[in-house]
């Protein structure tokens, strides 16, 4: 791994913690993620379940995890499956993990081959009542590939068809929220190295370079400080493009006078960084920009405060709704008369310019578990990211950090110019 090993200590504490929250004489499944092929002989560069690591800090294809804190055996109350390395593994596709390695990494003792997981876990499963198997549960996202943890739940459901199941996808979400300090740790540290490609960026961009030529500066300073690589496909957008929001071709010239919108995020031991910042490309903004960007960045600094605990990220759309409305009239986009007759529950007017929320929770996903009426506690962190899109003007604005919750909220990217004029001051320097 290019990270530097985390204390098994973490992985242990969250196992603890989902252990208390499971019914008596239970069962705990979870597979690693799959292998996903490109293309006829290779697959794509393998990334692990966010569950799974967040309990064994495991990073490895092939890898099952079972917990049967009740079994008679103690030996069977944790027990890592892994998938046995030999000469040929070794040759073709490097280090895999070693019992010993396996053990240090997630304090699991009892790490089997894969060969034994089919008679082990009838020993377990026949001590228990019910069996917890998980899915990834995300009302954002619908997908036709049928993941390796769904195949993994038919085969137990039909191995053990008269045990009682549970899901494990409430349980995870309530326990990944809440970050460990461990979990700041990371995250700052992946926004660290985020941070550090923006500055590089600065003093690259100028009229005429290629949207993936940015794209090459940012992930070679990633690489070059140790994150795996993108948290997600970058947007790296100019033109008229900035008003797409999920714009990832990358592929135009960055022309003089335009806009150049980028959004992107290094991962970092599996966890997240998150920044989006919208720069001129010949380092001045026009009037006009600058009037939009500096409405934006207004909102962006009002946002950052509300990031407290009792707060959710609606409570905070609608407050933000309510002064992008105000910018909007200043900017000409709309009368005070016509903001005045709209809805304030939906607010039709300002979603015309700015579609988005305001943010999402992030840790080891960059999108991460939570939705938008969870109460913000102290410890979680979420993303700050409003946006104006005037596609008619060809201007897209997007202002984004990462805030960890507290009384007084935490810019985990404070270092980072966001006002107009300390942008354009450092695309001089």
């Amino acid at each position: 791994m290019k990270y530097q090993e985390i204390e098994s200590t973490f992985f242990v504490h969250n196992r603890k913690k989902l252990v208390n929250l499971i019914d008596a004489n239970a069962l705990v499944l979870l597979t690693s993620n799959d292998e996903m092929p490109e293309t006829g002989d290779q697959c794509f560069p393998f990334r692990q379940n966010a569950d799974f690591f967040y309990l064994t800090g495991i990073d490895q294809e092939k890898s099952i995890l079972a917990l049967c804190p009740h079994h008679p055996n103690p030996q069977y109350r944790e027990v890592l499956f892994l998938l046995q390395t030999n000469e040929t593994i070794a040759v073709w596709n490097g280090y895999k993990y070693t019992v010993e390695h396996a053990q240090r990494v997630s304090g699991i003792q009892n790490v089997q081959w894969l060969s034994s997981f089919d008679s082990i876990l009838k020993e377990m499963a026949y001590a228990s009542e019910k069996i917890y198997v998980n899915l990834q549960e995300n009302y954002r996202f619908e997908t036709e590939v049928e993941r390796l943890e769904l195949r993994f739940c038919r085969k137990i459901q039909q191995l053990f068809p008269l045990h009682n199941y549970g899901r494990l996808a409430p349980i995870f979400t309530a326990l990944r929220l809440r970050k460990e300090s461990v979990e700041i740790d990371l995250i700052k540290k992946a926004c660290d190295i985020t941070a550090s490609a923006f500055k590089r960026l600065l003093k690259f961009v100028k009229p005429g370079v290629m949207e993936y030529e940015v794209e090459a500066e940012m992930i070679h300073e990633f690489i070059r400080l140790s994150a795996t690589g993108h948290a997600f496909a970058p947007i790296i957008a100019s033109g008229k493009d900035t008003c797409v929001l999920h714009y990832i071709k990358n592929n135009k010239i960055c022309q003089d006078g335009d806009l150049l919108l980028l959004d992107f995020g290094a991962s970092y031991a599996n966890y997240a960084g998150d920044l989006s910042r919208t720069i001129p490309v010949n380092g001045n903004y026009t009037p006009r920009q600058k009037q939009v960007y500096d409405a934006c960045w207004r909102v962006y600094e009002f946002a950052k405060t509300l990031y407290v605990p009792g707060m959710t990220i609606n409570k905070i759309n609608k407050k933000v709704f309510g002064m992008m409305e105000e910018e909007f009239v200043k900017l000409g986009l709309f009368t005070q008369a016509e903001a005045d007759q709209q809805d304030k529950n939906t607010y039709p007017l300002v979603r015309k310019y700015f579609m988005h929320n305001i943010g999402h929770f992030m840790g080891i996903d960059t999108h991460d578990v939570g939705d938008r009426d969870v109460v913000f506690e102290e410890g979680m962190v979420a993303s700050c990211e409003p946006g104006i899109y005037i596609p008619q003007e060809g201007i897209g604005v997007r202002i984004e950090t990462d805030m960890l919750i507290a009384e007084t909220p935490i810019d985990l990217m404070a270092q980072l110019p966001s006002a107009s004029k300390d942008i354009e001051k450092m695309m001089k320097a």
